[in-house]
């Protein structure tokens, strides 16, 4: 069973005094990297007597991890490493994160008691539709719903009529899988004869690893008759497991147990209180071959300060607004794609593709939007279709505070990703 009640419900002064014997161990574990052997040789961890004096501690970048390439961080003999991941590192070195055995068994316990929170039991039939390898998000869900002792098909991403022969044929519940994939796999079900409502016998879907609004997610839960749950994680942190939703839908739980998250202001450092937007930065709690001190993860949220309504303790995230690396600056206007996203998902004519791309022209930056939209309205009157894209392009207008081109294009014309999906297109120096 993993509902683990005594750590999930722990009140808000016990959860704080469980963090802070934590955070000294952790002070203690990563003083054994040459890292932070260096950067904390005058911090002693007698002097943190409050969770809060975390703020006193130095920041942790990807940079710094990349410049310490590749053991900089370890903290544990070799011989105790069983597994690394690593980000693709095509700007130079790799991310690289070490795992120990015990690492491995609490990231496993983490997923399990996320997947056990969304109502996930021993009868149910797992498809993970996520990369495995160096990618952390297939394998994290894969080793947790074993956990379970839940029947886990270990598909991998692709093939899609094969997909939907192994849906129907094992009777699958529970799916995980890209936002962006979900939407291109509905498209194959109409070819194959299949209604996923009808003839499957879905009821969850876990998905994360890529921006999406709470459209895209509304969106999948109407296409396949399902409940869409979002995950956060990272492969600094681990993967998935780090946050997760609860059957309310209404922000993510982080396991406090392992983590312990600030929302800083991302120009200046400073901690931010609960319920104001700035950049999510999270510390390590019980990581043995790495841990992560004050880990700057640029991506944009803020706390929930209100209890939640399933009886957890364990502070909420708001849905990741996207990262601070990810915003576009668009003639001195800040702006992130998943507004763009947000805006024309809701939107009935809209099918399940678009693109961006920015261009200068004039010496200005201008964003053109390329829109895919269903069949019937692609064949509609010219006059009809003129009215749909001046109302899209006035409500981009008013989201974004700028102005941009929308285009439609027939459904299926723009590039299709098996992976992530790519949105933005910048050909501004091109």
């Amino acid at each position: 069973m993993y509902w683990e009640k005594d750590i999930e419900t722990l009140s808000f002064e016990k959860l704080k005094e469980y963090q802070l014997i934590k955070l000294k161990e952790t002070i203690f574990q990563s003083k054994k990297s040459e890292y932070y052997g260096k950067k904390l040789k005058d911090i002693d961890s007698s002097s943190i007597n409050s969770i809060s004096d975390i703020s006193n501690l130095p920041f942790t970048t990807k940079q710094d991890m990349r410049d310490n390439f590749p053991y900089g961080f370890l903290t544990v003999p070799l011989d105790d490493v069983v597994r690394l991941h690593s980000s693709s590192g095509t700007t130079g070195n790799p991310t690289v994160v070490y795992h120990s055995k015990q690492d491995l068994d609490e990231w496993t316990n983490l997923v399990a008691r996320c997947m056990y929170m969304v109502g996930v039991r021993k009868s149910d039939v797992f498809q993970n539709i996520m990369g495995y390898g160096l990618f952390t998000g297939g394998i994290g869900f894969h080793y947790g719903a074993e956990k379970l002792g839940v029947l886990t098909i270990p598909i991998g991403p692709g093939n899609s009529k094969r997909q939907i022969w192994f849906l129907k044929e094992f009777q699958v519940t529970t799916i995980h899988i890209l936002p962006s994939y979900a939407l291109r796999l509905y498209t194959f079900f109409e070819e194959l004869g299949v209604d996923p409502k009808k003839d499957l016998k879905l009821k969850t879907a876990f998905i994360g690893s890529e921006p999406h609004s709470e459209e895209i997610r509304k969106k999948i839960e109407l296409l396949y008759g399902l409940k869409a749950y979002n995950s956060y994680g990272l492969s600094e942190m681990n993967g998935p497991g780090v946050a997760f939703e609860c059957q309310y839908q209404d922000g993510l739980h982080v396991w406090e147990d392992n983590f312990y998250i600030e929302i800083i202001d991302p120009d200046t450092g400073k901690v931010l209180p609960d319920g104001e937007e700035g950049e999510l930065v999270i510390t390590t709690l019980k990581r043995d071959a790495m841990p992560l001190i004050r880990y700057r993860t640029k991506d944009l949220t803020k706390i929930i300060p209100e209890k939640c309504k399933c009886g957890r303790t364990h502070r909420r995230i708001d849905r990741i607004k996207g990262r601070s690396d990810d915003m576009l600056i668009i003639n001195g206007v800040n702006i992130f794609p998943v507004q763009i996203e947000k805006t024309i998902m809701k939107v009935p004519e809209v099918g399940d593709n678009y693109i961006i791309e920015l261009k200068k022209e004039n010496f200005m930056d201008k964003v053109f939007v390329k829109i895919e939209i269903n069949e019937n309205t692609f064949h509609g009157t010219l006059n009809e279709i003129e009215k749909l894209q001046k109302k899209i392009t006035e409500e981009l207008k008013s989201e974004l505070g700028i102005n941009p081109v929308v285009k439609f294009v027939e459904s299926g014309s723009l590039p299709q990703s098996e992976g992530k999906a790519v949105r933005v297109y910048d050909l501004r120096n091109k």
